[in-house]
């Protein structure tokens, strides 16, 4: 994205800090973080309790498997798709254009749950077939592509300080992943449904927000990312050209990403339908608020963003002192082991507490990733090196899910955490013998 660069400043490495380097950015760059953090709010929202809902519409465990897979095949194909449609109508009204079919999406998942099954003779079409369909739309926003947050970030940081600058913009942008599961927690502390009718509503509302604000305030006259764009077919060359230490980079991450897809799914479901626990909370002058195991895990996942949110600082000054390896390797590990201690753990409140904790220094390192896919490619080329990766990774992780759930619903639950497990480890292992390091953090 052609404008006047702006270096990122980060001597210190408080979540706050992040904030104040995150408004120093251009305009552009501002508003379109903003109009993130309304989407990312949506999604958070709904996402990560879809799969109870799912359940709730009549689907089984295959269907949620299928679910995640259905979910990796949109991320896989969409970034190309949407850097097309940028290049032809331009980034501003590409994004109106993704945030108002987005908005739809949110809409079809809220109807699914007053739409009767539809009998066809030879086939039902079950209500939770809908919510299918709304991700088709939902993720719309999101196919803007990443490579152009990417190569932003690139463009306006030091070399040597790429793990900071991504630390920036993911404080901002996480900040909503916190918020998220905790409205869902309040809105569904008794019951899952009708409070997760109202959290689709809001969802709607975040969605039809983001979309205004972005189309009114968005102003970039030179804005070069969809044109830097080269289409489906570029992908090929761009993978010959990936820089060496993304190659091994990549096959770690596609095996720990893959052992992730397998169960991430589940996760609700290991709280809601398996422990069925929830937890009884004294809040003084109100007294004893009784959660639901929906909203358990609402709160569960506020934690793991919380200290997300407090370590991918700190982690990023890390990584200037350690290299970025050892601290995307401490990411990886974190995603590989989380599955098979939490299908394991004990009913117990305060573990699930602490195990969700430990799930949230997985994005500690992702800073660190980030710029460590960036971060060799060669300036002006950040966007093409990171939708290849990105490509690569997204095709091969499509079928996590639907092993996920057949091993969920034909085996057992545990058998699927644990073969998870087992394959995170081997990317953490591969990545720790051949991974590399990029040059600016030697």
């Amino acid at each position: 994205m052609a404008r006047e660069q702006v270096t990122v400043e980060a001597d210190e490495t408080s979540p706050l800090d992040t904030f104040q380097q995150f408004f120093s950015l251009k305009r552009d760059v501002l508003v379109l973080s903003l109009a993130m953090f309304a989407f990312s709010l949506g999604f958070q929202m709904t996402n990560r309790f879809l799969s109870e809902y799912l359940i709730f519409l009549g689907a089984s465990g295959l269907v949620v498997g299928i679910w995640g897979s259905f979910g990796n095949v949109i991320g896989a194909v969409y970034p190309y798709y949407g850097g097309v449609i940028s290049d032809r109508v331009g980034s501003r009204y590409a994004l109106t254009v993704f945030g108002f079919l987005s908005s739809i999406g949110f809409g079809i998942w809220l109807a699914a749950a007053f739409i009767d099954p539809i009998d066809l003779g030879v086939l039902t079409i079950e209500p939770w077939v809908w919510v299918f369909v709304g991700l088709l739309l939902a993720q719309c926003w999101k196919s803007f592509g990443i490579g152009g947050h990417y190569a932003i970030v690139k463009q306006a940081t030091e070399p040597d300080r790429l793990a900071r600058g991504f630390a920036s913009t993911e404080t901002f942008r996480r900040t909503a992943f916190l918020l998220a599961p905790l409205i869902v927690a309040v809105l569904v502390a008794d019951e899952f449904i009708p409070g997760f009718l109202w959290v689709l509503v809001i969802g709607i509302i975040f969605a039809v927000l983001g979309t205004f604000v972005q189309h009114v305030m968005y102003e970039s006259k030179q804005d070069s990312v969809g044109s830097e764009f080269e289409g489906f077919g570029q992908i090929l060359d761009d993978l010959r050209a990936l820089p060496e230490p993304l190659q091994p980079l990549l096959v770690a991450d596609t095996f720990v990403r893959f052992a992730n897809g397998m169960v991430y799914v589940f996760f609700i479901l290991v709280i809601t339908q398996m422990m069925e626990i929830g937890w009884m909370v004294n809040v003084p002058a109100v007294g004893a608020i009784d959660l639901a195991p929906a909203a358990f895990f609402g709160v569960l996942t506020g934690i793991e963003m919380l200290v997300a949110l407090l370590t991918m600082a700190p982690a990023a000054k890390l990584a200037e002192r350690t290299g970025l390896k050892p601290v995307v390797g401490f990411g990886f590990f974190v995603y590989a082991a989380f599955p098979i201690v939490l299908i394991f753990a004990p009913e117990d409140v305060w573990v699930l507490i602490a195990l969700f904790a430990f799930s949230g220094l997985r994005f500690a390192g992702l800073p660190a990733h980030k710029a460590l896919i960036v971060g060799p490619a060669e300036r002006g080329a950040g966007g093409r090196v990171t939708g290849s990766y990105y490509f690569v990774r997204g095709a091969i992780v499509i079928p996590s899910g639907l092993l996920g759930g057949i091993l969920w619903d034909y085996a057992t639950p545990e058998t699927a955490f644990t073969a998870a497990s087992i394959i995170g480890m081997v990317g953490v292992v591969y990545f720790a013998i051949y991974g590399k390091e990029f040059d600016a953090y030697q």
